[in-house]
């Protein structure tokens, strides 16, 4: 009869080693399994993963970013009303498209606000863009139209 021969076993289950539990537990004794000396032998070593021999570890050198970062969040270009006063002609229609072409935004831009800084006295019309509070008094003072 050879080992290989020996039927196994099924459904076998063996108790978890108690390690540390003195000579007679049948495990470890006072080195309980981790050798002699040194600094893995020892209670409270730092672990491979995160210590780096003495110095700051890496995921405390990060800053920190607290809270929640929405994905999908559009953060509109701002273009002010007195840019499009010397951008645009009177008459002449405001939307992404002519910003785009005019380069007074950027091409892969995810959105536009127009803001009211400065004066406007042209008459503009304004078409898909999202306009200001005071924005939209002055471009409607001046004569234009929002859409």
């Amino acid at each position: 009869m050879y080992l290989e021969n020996i039927p196994k076993r099924n459904n076998r289950t063996m108790k978890g080693k108690r390690i540390g539990r003195g000579y007679g537990s049948g495990v470890g004794g006072h080195t309980v399994g981790r050798g002699s000396k040194g600094q893995k032998s020892r209670t409270g070593h730092k672990s491979l993963e995160f210590f780096e021999g003495g110095n700051v570890a890496f995921f405390r050198r990060m800053p920190k970013y607290r809270g929640f970062n929405q994905s999908r969040k559009i953060e509109n270009d701002a273009v002010n009303v007195n840019t499009l006063e010397k951008e645009f002609k009177a008459g002449e229609v405001v939307s992404v498209e002519t910003l785009k072409e005019k380069g007074i935004i950027k091409k892969n831009s995810q959105g536009v606000k127009i803001l009211g800084k400065g004066e406007i006295t042209i008459k503009l019309n304004i078409e898909g863009v999202a306009v200001s509070a005071a924005a939209k008094e002055k471009i409607v003072k001046a004569g234009g139209t929002i859409k």
